[in-house]
């Protein structure tokens, strides 16, 4: 077996809300798509988008500029908010079983406050069978 790691989502933060600081105290973190209505953008982190294949699943790494976040639990809502809006919201409450359909649960603690050009990623480790070429 081999173990490769895929990028699923790929973006840049394109602005950053002024009530970003607030929310991230109480270990919330709200994406939105750069075209975002404008009543969104002081809650939110806005990003472009390079790479949209899918969204978060539980086990996948969420990269948040240089901080790395394991995704514990996902709501049901979470992959079409993500791949239609650019929308997700990470909590960081430990939880493995989402509350709100649009959660994206990772560990307690601190998350980290973007800034305009750095990069939000999910990545999956995918483990493929060896292949026979010959």
């Amino acid at each position: 077996m081999s173990t490769g790691t895929t990028t699923v989502y790929d973006t840049t933060v394109t602005a950053v809300g002024e009530q970003v600081p607030a929310f991230l105290e109480h270990g919330i973190l709200i994406f939105f798509g750069d075209h975002a209505p404008a009543e969104l953008h002081d809650i939110s982190v806005l990003h472009r988008v390079t790479v949209c294949d899918d969204g978060p699943r539980p086990g996948d790494l969420v990269h948040l500029g240089e901080e790395t976040l394991e995704v514990l639990a996902v709501g049901d809502v979470v992959r079409d908010n993500l791949l239609n809006l650019g929308h997700m919201d990470i909590k960081a409450d430990g939880l493995t079983e989402a509350k709100l359909p649009g959660d994206v649960c990772v560990r307690k603690g601190p998350i980290p406050l973007l800034a305009t050009g750095d990069a939000f990623r999910i990545t999956r480790q995918e483990n493929t069978p060896e292949q026979d070429h010959s």
